[in-house]
């Protein structure tokens, strides 16, 4: 369940990439899972997704080698 999972976030960490802390996401847990499950269950519910959830922003991070390799 997503309230579990909030629960075990580690609050001493820094803001991930969507700019919240974790400390505001475990805090109000019962109230964010519960607003959550019902965002992710209405399009679920009605069949269709939302625009905005087929959109993906994919950033390539090369570790090594040559970044014109497709085996990379």
């Amino acid at each position: 369940m997503a309230s579990d999972l909030l629960h075990h976030i580690d609050t001493n960490r820094s803001m991930g990439l969507g700019g919240m802390h974790p400390r505001g996401l475990t805090e109000p847990v019962d109230i964010l899972a519960k607003t959550l499950s019902i965002m992710y269950q209405k399009p679920w519910l009605a069949g269709e997704v939302p625009v905005d959830w087929r959109l993906e922003n994919v950033t390539l991070i090369y570790k090594k080698g040559w970044k014109e390799d497709p085996g990379n």
